[in-house]
């Protein structure tokens, strides 16, 4: 979304070497930039060069809160100086007093699929224990910049979406790394897992220390799973399918590895290397709350499904029971008043919707309104059932507690700013 992505002596980064991409159309991993492909990133919506209208905006709106990312290469361009980019640093002060001027609230994500490009030719990203080290200094600086400024964070973004490991982007997103590539993907794959978690616990514990009153959370693509009928396998295999997403969450959250992700290690021969230490630090350095996206549900069958290309889940079949959107995504509002049930009763830590949103073929009108009755529709449906997960399935006292909930991709587009603002206009009046 922020674009700029070579001004103020930011850095290249993973995602601007991804091509544009569309509905059937697969986005490229180019590992450089290449004349005549469009790299969406580069420009996004210039919130880099237009934030203050933008903000403006958003409090036109009543935004109460706003989730956006610190782009790691605008504060360390390579990913591995010693020192940070102060102009780079300087963007976001003054980005930050923007918001606090509305009274909004600044959400940030440390890491949203766009570490140091630098890190992964280097270094082979994730793989190389010392990203985490870079990780924490990069942290360790913005948390002592933006002490007074932001108070809640999260690590890394949708950390679970590598684990569709087969998607050559997910991995890459995630971590720099393309699991194919590996002789062991899945092993890989946990190796990477463990460098993430211990470098999250090591930013919990660095921004306790810097300011007791920060609150860092985890981030989950949460895709909630029911299985397809009530035949016993079924059952289990939703069971065991979710149990591989929750890992994701059960070590940021409780501080240990579970017992099932041990037995599986142990069962397939894996060997991941851990450092004298990593286990205290894990334990010390849990998260304060799970943030979490949510767009869908699947259903999964323990045989006859197929691979899901979106969330990565084997098994997969179509839920007769909802309809769907032309990306083929599950619309399931209910599912939503189901995942924050089971996401608190797993972990009893607030819970923050990050990202929640619509994609349709969107006509733009000829003033550059755009009738979206579907997108109202479907937002409203979920929030409807936000509010019975915790009016009626909460406590009071400790009970579930979303923290708030965000629209994504809300302004990625200028002609959706343009109809907004002539909304607001027309409200006005």
């Amino acid at each position: 979304m922020e674009g700029g992505w070579n001004k103020g002596g930011k850095g290249p980064s993973i995602c601007d070497v991804l091509t544009g991409g569309a509905h059937g159309v697969p986005r490229e991993i180019t590992h450089q930039v290449e004349p005549g492909k469009y790299y969406p990133n580069h420009e996004a919506i210039d919130f880099h060069g237009r934030y203050k209208e933008d903000i403006k905006l958003f409090a036109e709106m009543g935004f109460k809160c706003f989730r956006t990312s610190i782009a790691w290469t605008r504060i360390f361009p390579l990913g591995d100086e010693a020192q940070p980019n102060e102009e780079g640093l300087k963007f976001y002060d003054d980005m930050f007093d923007e918001l606090l001027k509305y009274n909004i609230e600044p959400v940030i994500t440390l890491s949203h699929f766009e570490m140091p490009l630098h890190l992964v030719q280097q270094y082979g990203g994730w793989t190389n224990r010392k990203v985490v080290d870079f990780f924490v200094r990069f942290a360790e600086v913005v948390f002592e910049r933006y002490k007074h400024k932001v108070k809640y964070w999260m690590t890394f973004n949708e950390i679970n979406n590598q684990r569709n490991w087969r998607a050559p982007l997910f991995g890459y997103c995630c971590s720099g790394v393309v699991y194919t590539e590996h002789e062991n993907p899945e092993e890989t794959m946990y190796q990477v897992l463990h460098h993430q978690f211990v470098a999250s616990a090591l930013a919990v514990k660095a921004a306790r220390r810097i300011n007791p009153e920060m609150q860092v959370g985890c981030m989950l693509a949460m895709v909630a799973l029911y299985p397809f009928s009530c035949k016993p396998e079924d059952v289990m295999f939703a069971q065991e399918s979710m149990r591989e997403r929750y890992v994701f969450t059960d070590v940021q959250l409780r501080g240990y590895y579970p017992t099932y992700v041990l037995n599986e290690w142990e069962r397939r021969g894996f060997n991941i290397r851990m450092e004298e230490g990593d286990e205290q630090i894990l334990r010390e350095g849990t998260c304060d709350y799970l943030g979490f996206s949510y767009y869908m549900t699947n259903a999964v069958k323990a045989e006859g499904g197929s691979g899901d290309a979106i969330s990565g889940f084997e098994g997969s079949v179509p839920n007769p029971h909802v309809k769907a959107s032309d990306w083929g995504w599950q619309i399931d509002p209910v599912g939503l008043r189901y995942a924050l049930c089971e996401l608190y009763e797993r972990y009893q830590k607030p819970l923050f919707i990050v990202e929640n949103g619509f994609g349709a073929y969107d006509k733009v009108e000829e003033d550059g309104s755009i009738n979206d009755d579907y997108r109202i529709d479907y937002l409203r449906a979920h929030v409807e059932e936000m509010i019975k997960a915790v009016t009626y399935d909460g406590r009071r006292a400790d009970g579930l507690h979303p923290v708030g909930l965000h629209r994504l991709r809300l302004l990625h587009h200028r002609p959706v700013q343009q109809a907004l603002r002539l909304y607001l206009r027309q409200q006005a009046r």
